[in-house]
């Protein structure tokens, strides 16, 4: 568990390759002009990153849910909000190959693995986050066909995504009444708001999505009518590993930034590294990365070994990563000074992108009551 096998350590060290030359040196930039690096994302595709956990006979890679902690994290370092959305790519491209059909696998997945075809997931609402459950976009059944209405918000890739993972309201109140419906952009009554204007996450174009009349075919429903809580709560577990490990990719070239710049900086006759206090802190740094980077490593073999308490370790390691992990980089920036500050360094926009993840693929408090409503039904 503690030690990658040298195929994990070629993975591992493939993504950083790729992340130093084709990601890192552009993230500032694409960060000021909200740049949707498409080419960029189709090369890591290329290399299999595209369809990371999914099935070979459709295009995928077939790799573990380790193997994928390790690919985002090591492109994080080169820009997390591109790290992210490909997490996001893959969640949805994932949530077809595990619960679609043979022919729906073989129609979808195929371009997305290769992104050729972009992946959204749309499950939050206007009047629904946290609360997932309570979701009102319906989907009203006519024949073979559903008519879909209402609207999703702050989906990541909408308007340049070509496949939307929707889920919808098929039944009664609660997740018993929510199905999944992939719905293809172009389709009529499909409609996007303004790309939203972010604290972070930038590089990726993040809209509304409003459902006007849409005529879904039902042979588009991943699963059974009512199974598509379950599902779209599967997706999340591997999502919330994915924004875990882009935390701390994050983090970690915030780090490596800080380590550089106190080998250079001077005050009162001394380089920075030199001061003890400066050396503890960092430490401390180092120490709680490591120990997240070491507990989502647990919960993705978890996942990988389909363990009864997948879920619980999950969610610990999201939360611990993306709280250890917005820690560190806001560290990096205040030993930064002044220059932390400046964009020029990209220590601040590491910050801006970091932030969110304690809020996305449900927040952090939302976390903490997965876990404790494990520990309360275990005691029981």
């Amino acid at each position: 568990m503690f030690t990658l096998s040298e195929d994990q350590i070629a993975i591992r060290d493939m993504a950083r390759d790729f992340a130093n030359e084709q990601i890192a040196p552009y993230a500032v930039e694409w960060d000021e002009t909200k740049h949707f690096p498409v080419q960029t994302l189709r090369a890591a595709a290329a290399l299999g990153m595209g369809g990371i956990y999914v099935r070979e006979d459709v295009g995928g890679s077939g790799l573990s849910r380790l193997d994928a902690a390790l690919i985002f994290e090591q492109l994080a370092t080169g820009c997390p909000g591109t790290s992210a959305y490909l997490s996001i790519h893959n969640m949805s491209t994932w949530m077809i190959d595990r619960f679609g059909d043979d022919a729906q696998r073989h129609r979808w997945v195929p371009r997305l693995a290769a992104m050729a075809h972009f992946a959204s997931y749309c499950l939050t609402e206007p009047g629904a986050g946290s609360d997932a459950a309570a979701l009102k976009t319906k989907a009203v059944r006519h024949g073979d066909h559903y008519i879909v209405d209402g609207q999703k918000q702050f989906i990541s890739g909408a308007g340049s995504s070509d496949i939307y993972v929707v889920m919808v309201r098929t039944g009664g109140d609660g997740p018993k009444g929510i199905s999944t419906l992939v719905i293809e952009a172009g389709t009529p009554g499909l409609s996007f708001g303004a790309n939203e204007r972010k604290m972070g996450w930038n590089v990726q174009p993040t809209r509304t999505v409003t459902f006007e009349g849409v005529r879904v075919p039902v042979e588009n429903r991943l699963g059974e009518e009512g199974e598509g809580f379950r599902i779209a709560m599967a997706g999340l577990d591997g999502g919330r590993l994915n924004i875990g490990a882009c935390s701390l990719g994050g983090a970690q070239a915030a780090l490596e930034k800080t380590l550089a710049y106190m080998r250079e900086r001077k005050a009162f006759g001394k380089r920075l590294d030199e001061f003890q206090a400066l050396q503890f802190r960092l430490a401390d740094m180092a120490t709680e990365l490591e120990a997240a980077r070491t507990f989502l490593w647990r919960a993705a073999s978890a996942l990988d070994a389909k363990a009864p308490d997948a879920t619980q370790l999950c969610a610990m390691a999201k939360r611990i990563a993306t709280d250890r992990g917005f820690e560190v980089a806001n560290d990096a920036l205040q030993l930064h000074g002044g220059y932390g500050y400046l964009a020029d360094y990209g220590i601040e926009k590491i910050v801006r992108d970091l932030r969110v993840h304690q809020i996305l693929e449900g927040t952090n408090e939302i976390m903490r009551l997965i876990v404790s409503r494990a520990l309360i039904a275990q005691g029981n």
